[in-house]
């Protein structure tokens, strides 16, 4: 996909949550500024406008000018280290935003004839701060804003939509923002179901443990269950941790992975069948 960049808006005083650090909360493991770097981190330039602080990836920190001069002063302090055509813009309480997500938006902003293309809540509502736009066009809108209204401290993001020609993308999941803390909860218990416990709990692993490695979840369930069932069931987690150890000593990457554990697994297999009942030597039948 052609380059983009992002500006990430964070520095919100989130006063809906009693003025708690938001972008810091975690949800599924991960601060909720974390995993919406982890939807763009395919970007050219990632700007995250808010006081630095630690991150699952390295950004470019800025800050508007007074802090806490609202959504069109920050994204015109973010807006300003982007090089890219195309701006994604995203707000920093987005727990279920995703890959697919970012690419959604920016196909849709290159194939119409649109210069911003932005999601859509459960109740149709725009959602500015989940969107793609022509760089360009952000630009022309605040500059004859901060004209207007000599700054763009205090003005709300409708002043600068309503400017656009935009195109709509109805997403009810990705769209989902966390402005309250009964927000914050009902995302936790989304990630804790079943469907998807799982994938958040390798993310939010692999963030913690800064592993950037894709590999076959199934592979390595499966090699679980084979030592489990075929020597101990304690054979499962020392055996999946021997895999991972002996794929990093050899390079890493999925492929090593996949071929570590199917030596594992292949391994488990002959274990089990050297205790079968009939594993013993065979009588020679042909004996006179």
């Amino acid at each position: 996909m052609t380059a983009y960049d992002v500006v990430v808006l964070a520095g919100g005083a989130a006063r809906r949550l009693g003025g708690a650090d938001k972008p810091g909360v975690r949800v599924g493991g991960r601060a909720l500024l974390d995993r919406v770097l982890a939807a763009c981190a395919d970007a050219r330039t990632t700007v995250v406008v808010a006081d630095p602080r630690p991150t699952a990836r390295p950004v470019t920190w800025a800050r508007e000018d007074p802090p806490g001069g609202g959504p069109l002063a920050a994204l015109g302090a973010g807006l300003s280290h982007t090089t890219a055509p195309d701006v994604v813009v995203l707000s920093a309480d987005l727990p279920f935003l995703a890959a697919d997500t970012v690419r959604q938006l920016l196909t849709a902003l290159r194939t119409g004839d649109t210069e911003g293309a932005l999601l859509t809540d459960a109740d149709g509502r725009d959602q500015p701060l989940v969107a793609a736009y022509r760089a360009a066009a952000l630009r022309r809108e605040l500059v004859a804003l901060d004209k207007d209204h000599d700054g763009l401290t205090g003005l709300p993001l409708r002043h600068l939509t309503a400017g656009l020609h935009l195109t709509r993308v109805p997403d009810p999941v990705a769209s989902f923002d966390c402005d309250t803390w009964d927000d914050i909860a009902a995302a936790r218990a989304r990630i804790r179901e079943h469907g998807h416990v799982l994938d958040e709990w390798i993310s939010a692993v692999k963030d913690e443990l800064g592993i950037d490695l894709d590999v076959d979840t199934g592979v390595l369930l499966d090699l679980a269950r084979d030592a489990a069932h075929n020597v101990a069931r304690p054979a499962a987690p020392l055996t999946t941790f021997l895999v991972g150890y002996a794929a990093a000593q050899a390079g890493g990457g999925p492929q090593t992975v996949a071929e570590v554990a199917r030596k594992a697994a292949g391994l488990a297999l002959g274990w089990s069948e050297e205790n079968a009942p009939d594993a013993g030597p065979k009588p020679d039948t042909d004996a006179g």
